[in-house]
């Protein structure tokens, strides 16, 4: 996934860098994060198909350490059908989404 997700990055003109996050006692990990300019994204892949909030704490947990402007929005990637809200600024997308 991470490197579908770096082709397309790579592809775009926006200057992004990726990155995987894991706090040091391990605690706490993102699958990817995304900084272009001053704006930080979080993507979560999961194999759910209905995710839930506790899918996105660590998301969550970011967009809370971070300042309001700064945080552009988290994403918890699943093999459902459906997108939803999981929280201010945080969604839950088909993985099938990325290419539709």
């Amino acid at each position: 996934m991470a490197a579908q997700i770096r082709v397309e990055i790579e592809a775009s003109r926006h200057g992004a860098r990726l990155y995987h996050l894991r706090t040091q006692g391990g605690e706490r990990e993102i699958d990817i994060v995304v900084e272009f300019g001053q704006r930080i994204a979080a993507l979560e892949v999961k194999t759910s198909s209905a995710p839930t909030g506790r899918d996105a704490r660590h998301i969550a947990w970011l967009r809370d350490r971070l300042p309001p402007d700064q945080f552009a929005g988290g994403v918890v990637l699943h093999t459902g059908p459906n997108r939803y809200s999981l929280g201010d600024r945080i969604e839950a997308v088909p993985i099938a989404g990325l290419w539709g």
